[in-house]
């Protein structure tokens, strides 16, 4: 039966698929489709709008209208029991779900092949838009700040800085610097981490990944050790300040 109520809409014209809505809708009444967000059931949809705040592109917005009642018991049912760390939903835009995710590894894991490493990521989203602090991989971890550019220019990032701790990755150049330290003072604030391993480039504008995390200090008060490393972009360590 259809009623007069709240409920999200969203601008297909504006939405640029990120992906943020998905993550911050707890009913799961959102998944990224052909590149852009859209609604999979109206009876998911609570019309509170947590969504909204995630969105940088203003796409989505709570209208009243004709919809059918928010259904609790079928939330429940769709979103059912928490998975185990080996089961990934795939959302259409090829990206894993956004929930967050342990994968588990450990740095002593071998390669069943012989004859590579094994992946060292143990813990799933990486990008820090799409992380939130609330996360419980999070909590009291020894958290890893990353360029996105170290990785790619390290051949060896997994044994030698990541090691199956939490990671968040991040451009100080091409990211929106005050969204980035909003998440960052909020990720300090309601994770208090142990400590901080900054990983980035040589290169000048790279810098900005240490500026962000002093600010996110002085703004939330933490002592919490922070280590530098500086990768030259032939991928060898520079300086370590740990």
């Amino acid at each position: 039966m259809l009623s007069k109520r709240k409920i999200i809409e969203i601008d297909e014209d504006k939405c640029d698929g990120c992906g943020l809505c998905v993550t911050a809708c707890h009913e799961g009444a959102l998944k990224i489709i052909d590149g852009k967000a859209k609604v999979v059931n109206e009876v998911f949809c609570d019309g509170l709008g947590d969504c909204i705040g995630e969105c940088p592109q203003h796409a989505l917005t709570i209208i009243e209208r004709e919809a059918p009642a928010f259904d609790e018991e079928a939330v429940e049912a769709h979103l059912g029991p928490a998975g185990s760390e080996d089961t990934q939903e795939t959302e259409a835009c090829g990206c894993p779900s956004s929930k967050p995710l342990i994968l588990r590894k450990t740095v002593d894991e071998a390669d069943p092949a012989g004859e590579r490493p094994p992946s060292l990521l143990s813990t799933w989203p990486v990008q820090w838009r799409l992380i939130q602090p609330a996360y419980p991989f999070l909590k009291d971890a020894d958290l890893i700040l990353t360029a996105d550019c170290v990785p790619v220019a390290m051949r060896d990032f997994h044994g030698i800085i990541l090691k199956g701790r939490p990671v968040i990755v991040g451009c100080p150049k091409l990211d929106d610097r005050g969204a980035f330290l909003e998440k960052l003072v909020g990720i300090i604030e309601s994770a208090t981490p142990r400590s901080l391993t900054i990983a980035r480039m040589e290169v000048p504008c790279c810098r900005g990944l240490t500026s962000l995390v002093d600010e996110a200090l002085r703004r939330t008060g933490a002592k919490l050790p922070v280590r530098e490393i500086v990768v030259s972009i032939k991928g060898d360590i520079l300086e370590d300040s740990g």
